[in-house]
């Protein structure tokens, strides 16, 4: 009967095995996905072609010397600058619904960014803002702010067919030359004024004085980088490694001392996963220098209780000493609380980085995944532990 029981054990294992390299190779199929796509250049001269005072007013109906560059997906960029450092600008994407945004930024972050933010309501009626990002919630991307010298024109927004245009005029001191800009749209309207999360989103360096499309330069690759990078770290030591090789350590008793030497390793590279993935997190922070107290707080306290697991490992009492049970107490409920909050955080962590519905997807299946295997393996273990208890002791010689 006990062999059954530790047969059934190791089966889920098999599954979650299994379940982990199926993990992996997702994670390393999402790191190829390509963020964005450049018109084609037939369609760019199509777009570029098209005549915009049938539906714009002036002046952005009609710009003098306009120039026309597509930048990212299916987005357009007409301009034109005037000699005394007048920018006229038209934007124009396909519209499938939500918001269209284009921002300009110091350092090609969002943080401190201003924005011009169009949408089409549901009755028919066009509303363009002005936005300044001064956090990464929707509370905190606040309307009729920012530091974009609008002139007196007001902004316009269209939409023509399938094509969102949106029109703004900006006055400035001196030539505007290279300018990070970013981009962005979401196919969630906005809520009281409130701009729902980004769906997708880049960082382009656009040089307005010459508008050579060879001076065009994604800014914002290492940043993505680093965060998908920040992620992936997080989901590896917090998502996987740790959480299994608690699982391993629990319902691998009957394998001594295979359990102990697994349990061992698993955590120890856990750590070390999250050690990296918490220095990717400051490096990150340090770089957009943003206000996300919860998320960065509870790393450091997390990546704290870690120290005090690994520091526990090389105290550990002998199983005959007297303090031997209280350091497992220490040992099991610290680990159950690293975990806890490891998980949380990492939750906080896809909602402040703006993730995609895969990321999301992903670490939920995941998630799901461990508590089903952990309430299968509990329920056998708890049955082995009933049949044990209900087994008669053996007969003495005394007694006979």
């Amino acid at each position: 009967m006990e062999q059954r029981v530790l047969f059934r054990l190791s089966q889920p294992l098999k599954w979650a095995s299994l379940f982990m390299i199926l993990l992996v190779s997702f994670i390393q199929l999402q790191s190829l996905v390509v963020e964005g796509a450049i018109l084609d250049d037939d369609s760019s001269k199509v777009l570029c072609d098209m005549d915009l005072s049938s539906f714009l007013p002036l002046p952005y109906g009609s710009l003098p010397n306009m120039a026309c560059k597509p930048l990212w997906n299916s987005y357009v960029l007409r301009y034109s600058q005037s000699k005394n450092n007048v920018i006229t600008i038209v934007l124009s994407s396909i519209y499938t619904g939500g918001w269209v945004g284009m921002g300009f930024s110091k350092d090609g972050m969002m943080l401190n960014a201003s924005c011009m933010v169009g949408w089409i309501t549901t009755e028919g009626r066009g509303r363009i803002k002005q936005y300044h990002v001064r956090g990464f919630t929707p509370s905190e991307i606040k309307p009729d702010e920012g530091q974009l010298p609008l002139t007196s024109v007001p902004p316009y927004i269209a939409l023509n067919g399938a094509t969102i245009y949106l029109a703004f005029q900006l006055k400035y001191n001196k030539t505007l030359k290279t300018q990070p800009v970013l981009l962005a749209f979401s196919t969630r309207y906005p809520h009281h004024l409130h701009l729902p999360i980004h769906e997708d989103k880049t960082t382009i360096s656009f040089d307005f004085s010459s508008g050579d499309a060879d001076s065009i330069v994604d800014v914002s690759s290492n940043f993505i980088k680093d965060k998908r990078t920040h992620g992936i770290l997080s989901l590896m030591g917090w998502g996987l490694l740790l959480p299994f090789g608690a699982v391993f350590a629990r319902y691998l008793k009957h394998k001594d001392p295979l359990w102990y030497y697994l349990h061992v390793v698993i955590q120890f590279a856990g750590f070390l996963f999250g050690v990296a993935a918490l220095a990717v997190g400051l490096a990150l922070d340090k770089k957009l220098h943003a206000s996300i107290p919860t998320h960065k707080g509870i790393g450091v306290f997390v990546f704290l209780l870690t120290v005090l697991q690994v520091l526990a490992f090389f105290s550990r009492p002998s199983r005959d000493s007297k303090y031997r049970k209280y350091w497992n107490w220490y040992h099991n409920w610290l680990g159950r609380i690293c975990l806890f909050f490891g998980a949380v955080n990492v939750v906080v962590g896809i909602h402040l980085a703006g993730a995609g519905a895969a990321w999301k997807i992903g670490y939920g299946l995941l998630v799901g995944a461990l508590l089903i295997i952990c309430i299968v393996l509990e329920t056998l273990l708890r049955i082995k532990w009933l049949q044990e208890r209900d087994i008669p002791p053996a007969l003495s010689t005394n007694s006979l």
